[in-house]
């Protein structure tokens, strides 16, 4: 899917009235989050902010096949791929992206300082469940070097709830792969263990 000029355009960074703004910090990738519009008030949609450290890796290309995102650059230069691998794009602070369903995108950060954005996801659905779960199991020491979820039960039931498809792997073969590991982290009760990450948030 080609992106469109209609689809970037610069604007003024707002402030986001949010009563109790809630940071998270991933020890592992030094990434930082702020849930600055929760899925649990009102569930239509989310807002985070994200601040990456230099030469943050990021997201891998992806695409989700129900969400759009919006970014929204706050701070320095956010380098991002955007409809097809090797279409480049860097946004500048006050500049923003609208990223549609089933369009490829990725997003890191290339420069030597900290890059600050916001993300608008519609509909919510469980992307906030998603990113909370990778933090958490970040914070209890559960990831690899790279953040990434070391249980692979986790991990599924995580892409699930991301509304995730990774570029690269067979679409096939990716969708039942993480069908039956979510089948079987729901035989074992799995997702017991990844409650508490989000849980918590319904009494903020």
């Amino acid at each position: 899917m080609e992106l469109t000029n209609s689809q970037i355009h610069s604007t003024t960074p707002t402030v986001i009235a949010a009563q109790q703004p809630e940071l998270i910090v991933n020890p592992v990738t030094g990434d930082r989050m702020t849930i600055l519009q929760s899925s649990h008030d009102g569930g239509r949609y989310t807002k985070i902010r994200f601040d990456l450290p230099p030469g943050a890796k990021g997201s891998p290309l992806h695409y989700h096949t129900n969400m759009s995102e919006t970014f929204t650059v706050l701070k320095g230069c956010l380098e991002m791929e955007v409809g097809h691998k090797g279409n480049q794009r860097t946004l500048q602070a006050g500049e923003s992206l609208h990223v549609p369903a089933l369009m490829h995108h990725s997003f890191r950060n290339a420069s030597n300082d900290w890059v600050a954005f916001t993300s608008e996801n519609q509909p919510a659905g469980q992307f906030e469940q998603f990113i909370r779960g990778m933090f958490g199991l970040a914070i209890d020491g559960k990831v690899n070097h790279e953040g990434m979820p070391t249980n692979l039960l986790y991990f599924a039931l995580l892409l699930k709830k991301a509304d995730t498809i990774l570029v690269g792997p067979p679409l096939i073969v990716q969708k039942l792969l993480v069908n039956i590991l979510v089948w079987i982290a729901h035989q074992l009760g799995a997702e017991q263990a990844l409650l508490k990450y989000w849980d918590n948030s319904n009494e903020k």
